[in-house]
């Protein structure tokens, strides 16, 4: 099998740290995934999305959530991100203390990521 890096150098990863209102993480989910993965959702159809974002669950907590994603460029998300919250999805009125900014993304530049040639080599 073949490694690939998580991200690529010089693209940006959002992150979102996040809870939702007690005991409504399986529902949460639920109604994210409706939403993601649907025609509606504004995110997938930007040519700035490099890699479609995965939801991580905390182990320890499980009303604690990741959303994290990789973009060629940051101001076409946030753009797109105003669209989205325009839309109000359902899965949001679940998210703790949204009204205060609990859903608002950390960005991170992707400074460094094991070369394709070095990934090859372990995967033999």
């Amino acid at each position: 099998m073949a490694l690939t890096a998580l991200a690529n150098m010089g693209n940006y990863f959002h992150v979102y740290d996040f809870h939702v209102k007690s005991g409504t993480g399986d529902k949460f989910i639920t109604l994210f995934d409706t939403f993601d993965y649907s025609d509606g959702n504004p995110m997938h159809k930007s040519p700035a999305q490099v890699k479609d974002g995965v939801l991580c669950r905390d182990v320890a907590d499980p009303d604690h959530f990741y959303l994290i994603g990789e973009w060629a460029d940051i101001e076409v998300h946030k753009k797109i991100l105003k669209e989205l919250a325009a839309l109000k999805p359902e899965f949001t009125t679940l998210i703790k203390d949204i009204e205060k900014g609990a859903f608002i993304p950390k960005y991170a530049k992707i400074v460094s990521s094991t070369p394709q040639h070095l990934l090859d080599k372990a995967g033999h």
